[in-house]
């Protein structure tokens, strides 16, 4: 690596493997609801990647010592929901639980709104919400990682350039900031 212009060498630390994923792990906070013999629930997700634009394509880690796993592995739908920062201590909160001990809608004050394509069911508060079903699962059992299609999704046109929630690792979060726009050759 060539020295910067003022002829030092920016100083380094190392840093501990588990906090990587502070690093690399930008996307918003979402929360990830099932259903399953009519009973729905609610999970507090960050990880998640984008595989393909068309058919919308989404990759999302859950591990199987989560209540909401068997759910997904059952029914092979889901309907992730994006929150924005204005009811983050709501979120955040919901993450700290299980729904297998309580009703996280109840709970939590989220409204239950029926999906169009899929059994599990949007959060009203939240500014987007894309029903999916599982097409692939050849890494749920080593890695957690089921491949979601995106089959309806949902915006809220009232909500104008909301803030997204992003977690950092270890209780700390950032907030998406300002858009900007830059030349691209993609739509």
């Amino acid at each position: 690596m060539p020295a910067p212009k003022s002829g030092k060498t920016p100083a380094r630390r190392s840093l501990a493997l588990a906090k990587v994923y502070g690093l690399l792990e930008t996307g918003p906070v979402v929360l990830l609801t099932t259903a399953r013999d009519g009973r729905p629930n609610i999970m507090v997700n960050s990880w998640h990647t984008m595989l393909e634009f068309e058919p919308p394509l989404v990759g999302c880690v859950v591990s199987d010592r989560n209540y909401s796993f068997a759910a997904l592995k059952a029914t092979r739908e889901c309907v992730i929901n994006i929150p924005a920062a204005g009811i983050a201590g709501k979120v955040v909160a919901c993450g700290n639980c299980s729904g297998a001990q309580i009703d996280k809608f109840k709970k939590f004050g989220f409204t239950a709104l029926p999906a169009q394509q899929v059994a599990a069911p949007l959060i009203a508060e939240c500014f987007a919400n894309l029903e999916c079903r599982v097409v692939d699962t050849g890494m749920v059992r080593k890695y957690g990682l089921f491949v979601l299609e995106v089959v309806k999704a949902w915006i809220d046109p009232a909500a104008k350039n909301p803030r997204t929630i992003h977690h950092r690792g270890h209780g700390r979060f950032m907030l998406a900031g300002n858009t900007i726009k830059l030349k691209s050759k993609m739509k």
